[in-house]
Parts: C-alpha cells; structure tokens; sequence
C-alpha cells in the first residue's frame, strides 16, 4: 500500500531524520524511504488538511486523475469550493494538478503525532 505520512515536526527534528539515514546510507544500509509531509504546528496542519480537503483526498485516493467536476459529485461539494480546495492542496505539494485533472498518488494517509503541549506552551503559540 502506498501510503503518505503526516507529521508535526519542527525542522530541528526533520534534520535530524535526514541525518541519521544519511549517516545509515553512507554506511551502506539500506534506508526506507518514507513518503511524509512535515507540519510544523497542529494549527497549520489544520488549516491545509480542513475535513473539506481529507474529503477530497479520501475520494482521489487509488482512483487516479479525477476532474474537478467529479470530485465535486464525490464528495456532495460546489464545484467552485472544491477548485479552491484543490489549490491550496496542489500549493502544499499534497496533490498534482494538470490538463486531465487531479491526482493524489497515495491509497491511504497516516498521521503520525502527538498533541501533548503544556498550557503555557499554547499561551507562547498564541502570542507569537
């Protein structure tokens, strides 16, 4: 199964990922490549991945290139609310747009985090 991974990870901890399979392929082991797309806060995670968009995502998955019309029909949306959807999801480098249609590669998504923030860590989120 082809899967995308959805993380919240600050580039502290994507660098350090990125590293450590560095260090594992120079020494010659084999490293698994993981599709993953890093967010850096809940918030923007959030704001990309709306239950509008996962909607959209759940009815392209394993079905190929789908035009805008037809993914409006699967998901019981307006055609113009489903174009805009799909733009901020071809801008987030989740989906691939063309000619034909919309694609997303992908069979299946999982989300790999915890949300475990102390109260005073959101009053820090809240005023930066």
């Amino acid at each position: 199964m082809n899967t995308l991974t959805i993380r919240l990870s600050t580039m502290s901890d994507t660098r350090a990922r990125i590293s450590r399979a560095t260090k594992l392929a120079l020494a010659g082991k084999t490293v698994r490549a993981v599709p993953t797309l890093n967010f850096a806060s809940f918030d923007h995670m959030h704001r990309v991945l709306a239950s509008s968009r996962i909607a959209i995502l759940r009815a392209l998955m394993g079905q190929g290139v789908l035009s805008i019309c037809k993914l409006a029909d699967l998901t019981d949306s307006d055609v113009k609310a489903v174009d805009h959807d799909v733009a901020i999801l071809v801008k987030a480098g989740i989906v691939d747009r063309n000619q034909s249609g919309v694609e997303f590669p992908y069979d299946s998504l999982h989300f790999e985090f915890d949300i475990s923030l102390t109260i005073e860590a959101v009053r820090r989120e809240r005023i930066t």
